[in-house]
Formats: C-alpha cells, structure tokens, sequence
C-alpha cells in the first residue's frame, strides 16, 4: 500500500527579487514551505534562487508585472497548473514614488502607483480566492505600510495607495470570514531596502529585512488580521492619528519630501 505524504505548504509571494519579498521566501524555505516567487526581474530572481541551492520542487519562479492585471492573474494560474493550490498568498509587490499635485507627469505616477499597490494586489490574490475558498482554508496577506495611517506632504500618492490597501483587505476580511479563509493586513514601518534607502529623512526603528520578515511569518501564521510591525511603530502611528490636524501639520512643517520621479527613485 502506498503512503505517499502530502506536498509541503506552498507560499505564493510577488515582489519577491528583493528586500522584504526576499527575506519572507527564504524565512518560509526554512520553515519547510515549497515556494512560488513573482517578480518583473525574474532572470535576477531566479540567479538568486539558484543560488540558494532550491530545484524544481523546491521553488517555481513567475515573470509577472503586478501592475498589468493580465499578467499577474497568468501569473496566478500557472501557478496553480505547476503547483497547486497556495496556502499563503502574499501581495506584497509595491512601489513607492513622490509626488507633487502641480505637476502633470506626476498624476501618472499616482496613476501607477495605484495600478501597482491596490489592482495589483487585487489581482495577485483572484486567481485562488475562490479555490481557497473551496477548500475551506488559506490566508491572503497584504501589505501595507504606516504610511497609511496618515498622509504625508509629498507622499500624497504612496499614503493614499497603502490606505486603500488597508481598506480593501478590510473588505475582503469580511467577505470571507466564513468562508475559512483569512485576510492578514501587515503594515511595515521602515525596513531597510532599495525602496526606503534614498529616504530623505529620518527613519525611526528601522528593521533589517530579515527581522521583519521574522516578525510577519509569525504575525501570519497567529492568523492575525492586523499588525504593524515594529509595534514600537504602531504606538507612534496610533498617536500620529491622535494629533488634531493643526498641530500634525505643524508638526511635519519643513520635513523633507519623498523622491519625485524625475529624481533618483527606487521602485
């Protein structure tokens, strides 16, 4: 009689050719998950995970463009044809860019930014909400940041997109609560990556890439529906929120705008 066991948990996770997307597909390869990874830069991605010594069965990886609806939803279902079924589904694919209302090119950029952070997101997690929900069990995770917990002068579009996140997986937290499916929103303070290290400002409590996705499997795996993380972060946030709007405003006088475009992003 054969007693094959059962294929190891699987984590679908885009963003995955660095900083937080990384750190998360080698903290879940340590706890003996099998690994579907999405980037736009999928030749660096799978150098990487080459690098890391995981084969076939081990780790897939999925060229896919977050911000193209098309191609992440392809992304999705060659997945499930290759893999099966994902256990965790991390959105974490983002971008962020500075804005300034008065200029035209940047509406694009807010433009992008939304298509990116929130359709994008959207559409990471539609090609297995349903299946998911069959079976009875999975977890959809979102990424968010702090940044959404107020808006920031020139992080008009960023702030807007990671509040949006919040609300949203708010919404699908409820359609889905009987479902057996859950909806886990993490929200990062500042985390070392390519993303933040051209920051023009300070940067309290600043995590490695490595804590914090230290800190989000567990968040994860605790079913939590929301955290902020550090939580040293999150007691700042949730006075920032407290502050009435004139002293904020006071507050963030003079502080320094995020890169524009047409400076030297990261994305």
């Amino acid at each position: 009689m054969s007693h094959d066991l059962p294929p190891a948990p699987l984590v679908f996770i885009t963003g995955a050719s660095s900083g937080i997307g990384q750190a998360l597909a080698l903290r879940y390869a340590r706890a003996g998950y099998r690994l579907a990874l999405v980037a736009r830069r999928s030749g660096e991605l799978q150098t990487w995970a080459q690098a890391q010594g995981w084969d076939d069965s081990t780790c897939r990886i999925y060229n896919a463009d977050v911000s193209d609806t098309a191609s992440i939803v392809a992304a999705g279902a060659d997945c499930l044809a290759d893999q099966g079924l994902p256990d965790v589904v991390i959105a974490n694919a983002g971008i962020s860019i500075g804005m300034d209302t008065a200029e035209r090119d940047d509406i694009d950029v807010m433009a992008r930014t939304f298509a990116t952070n929130n359709t994008g997101m959207a559409a990471t997690f539609q090609p297995f909400v349903a299946a998911m929900a069959r079976r009875g069990s999975g977890t959809l995770v979102g990424i968010a940041s702090v940044a959404a917990i107020r808006g920031l002068p020139g992080h008009g579009a960023y702030c807007a997109s990671k509040a949006a996140v919040v609300a949203y997986c708010e919404s699908l937290r409820g359609e889905l609560r009987r479902s057996g499916v859950g909806v886990v929103t993490l929200l990062p303070g500042y985390v070392d990556t390519p993303l933040t290290r051209k920051n023009r400002y300070a940067m309290p409590f600043l995590l490695s890439p490595e804590v914090f996705a230290a800190k989000a499997f567990d968040a994860i795996a605790a079913q939590t529906s929301y955290r902020v993380i550090p939580w040293q972060m999150g007691v700042v946030a949730k006075l920032l929120r407290l502050l009435p709007n004139g002293l904020f405003d006071r507050l963030l006088a003079g502080r320094p705008r995020k890169h524009r475009q047409s400076e030297d992003t990261a994305t």
